[in-house]
């Protein structure tokens, strides 16, 4: 154990006076010995380990020291002596360092010398020594658990920051693969738009595609900025900017919409009344599941729809299924398994699949008045959640894991009037 620094040289101190005054008690300080050199070798052990910063074994240690006491206390027995309150640093220092059976033992073999002392006239005091010994194997046992108790702490301290680190690591990748995705698809959107306008209508319609590459840029700058932005967060420790929330999601569909992309909105209730964590929620959701729509089924119809009038939130897209580009498949990004985990973190249910001649996505949360006591009855579901999108993240950029085959989106479709 990594003790203080002070308390070898309170023991090295301690055994040096003890040591000091047990040969003043003998045969005076000078000229020094036989006494004199039976302290220093009892005082030895704790001024190698103090001067050289290297352990001696408590066996050894054991034996040294009490060979010792027992020779100062055979050669001249004195009333009141000191020499045994050696014996109660070593056997603390032994409890503090040593398993608790090997410690005991050495007590009971100090105990069993202090005895046998006095059964050879050394001294009339074996009770009273017998429970200083015991006393100080008990202070040594206390200093051991403190110390292994303040070693868990820091493990648990340093496990902790490592989680927080990991936990805002996966938030920001999170956030770097929802931008990616939504700017690329709208992105993708307009060049398609402008490829087709310059090869189907030749220069009659330059200015669209002039118009359409214009967008393309502006959104490919801003989805620069705002990785660029994302990712600084990483090394930031100012505060951080808003995030899109509930009421923003009209002006991402109309980014869809102005990019080619058939869609439809349906708002019902007051978005400012929806919390920033749970606005947040379904933003990305929303982001993702329009991302997939234009990566696999970009001439597909799609009808989203937002009902924030009840106890639950209630998020759907739908999306019919023409010209479908490729199958469905689960290629380990974070589209479907990502917005799965952003319900769950909210204390909602999700549910993605075919429905009718369609893809549809529902996500269901609770209203903001419950989404703090759903977190708080459900924290385990959390750090699953968090620690499921640690293995996955690294695989963002790469596309929403919507289901192939049907290559559509992944939320509902609307509550038709």
């Amino acid at each position: 154990m990594d003790w203080p620094w002070w308390i070898p040289v309170c023991f090295a101190g301690l055994a040096l006076v003890v040591g000091v005054g047990a040969v003043a008690q003998r045969s005076g300080l000078w000229p020094p010995g036989f006494p004199a050199g039976l302290a220093l070798v009892a005082v030895a052990p704790w001024l190698v380990q103090l001067l050289t910063g290297r352990h001696v074994p408590n066996w050894l240690f054991f034996v040294v020291v009490n060979a010792a006491v027992a020779g100062l206390m055979l050669w001249r027995p004195v009333g009141i002596d000191l020499a045994p309150l050696l014996l109660l640093l070593l056997l603390g220092d032994v409890a503090a360092t040593e398993r608790v059976r090997v410690s005991l033992s050495y007590a009971a073999v100090s105990a069993a010398m202090v005895v046998g002392l006095q059964v050879a006239g050394a001294h009339q005091l074996a009770l009273f020594w017998s429970v200083c010994l015991l006393a100080a194997w008990d202070i040594g046992f206390v200093m051991q658990w403190q110390m292994r108790l303040v070693e868990q702490e820091r493990v648990a301290a340093a496990s902790r920051v490592q989680r927080a680190t990991a936990e805002e690591r996966q938030r920001i990748a999170r956030e770097v693969h929802d931008v990616i995705a939504h700017s690329l698809s709208v992105t993708m959107l307009h060049l398609t738009a402008a490829r087709r306008s310059l090869e189907e209508d030749g220069e009659t319609d330059v200015a669209e595609a002039v118009d359409a590459l214009r967008d393309a840029e502006r959104l490919g700058r801003q989805s620069m900025a705002d990785i660029r932005r994302t990712v600084g967060l990483l090394g930031s420790g100012g505060r951080l900017p808003p995030e899109p929330d509930a009421s923003q999601i009209a002006d991402l569909v109309g980014d869809y919409r102005s990019a080619g992309l058939e869609v439809t909105y349906q708002l019902r209730g007051d978005p400012a009344a929806v919390s920033a964590a749970t606005g947040l929620g379904l933003y990305r959701i929303v982001q993702e599941s329009l991302a997939n729509v234009a990566k696999h089924a970009p001439h597909a119809r799609s009808e989203a729809s937002l009902d924030l009038t009840g106890p639950r939130y209630r998020l759907t897209i739908w999306n019919d299924l023409p010209g479908a580009t490729g199958k469905p498949h689960d290629d380990g990004g974070s589209g479907l398994t990502g917005m799965r985990e952003r319900c769950e973190l909210l204390g909602g249910t999700f549910h993605a699949g075919p429905e009718d001649t369609g893809w549809l996505v529902r996500a269901e949360v609770p209203g903001s008045g419950a989404v703090v006591a759903a977190a708080e009855t459900a924290p385990d579901a959390k750090e699953c959640a968090v620690g499921n999108l640690l293995g996955r993240h690294g695989a963002a950029a790469a596309g929403g894991d919507v289901p192939s085959g049907s290559g559509a989106s992944a939320l509902n479709r609307p509550v038709e009037a």
